[in-house]
């Protein structure tokens, strides 16, 4: 299941906020922080994140095409993607793949899409 939002700003601006590991928590509900020693992602980027309830999950990051798309596993197992279309210099489609046995997670999603939006305006043009 995809689910998907147009967001007033640019590719770029939506790539750093989706592919720098730092911001994840400034957007994403279910990450109330990171540890990563990588700045921006790259196949095989590994760290962990914590989660709202307060345990630490491992991740690595199974696929990234710069600028465009990137995958994850979460303790183990195939999270969401993570996708950017843009739809012309100002506005940009971010879209979440949920897997199947994660779809009560989509309520999660379209919560991070409305941050994402917020927080796209925050940041100057990349």
């Amino acid at each position: 299941m995809d689910i998907t939002r147009v967001i007033a700003a640019p590719a770029s601006t939506l790539w750093m906020l989706l592919a720098q590991p730092r911001h994840w928590p400034k957007w994403g509900p279910s990450v109330r922080d990171v540890e990563c020693s990588d700045d921006e992602i790259r196949p095989g980027t590994h760290g962990r994140v914590r989660t709202p309830m307060g345990p630490w999950l491992p991740f690595t990051i199974t696929a990234v095409e710069p600028g465009r798309t990137w995958h994850w596993r979460v303790a183990g197992l195939a999270a969401t993607g993570h996708r950017i279309e843009p739809v012309d210099d100002h506005h940009t489609r971010v879209v979440f793949e949920v897997p199947a046995w994660g779809l009560p997670y989509a309520i999660v999603c379209r919560a991070a899409l409305r941050n994402l939006a917020h927080r796209a305006n925050d940041v100057p043009a990349a």
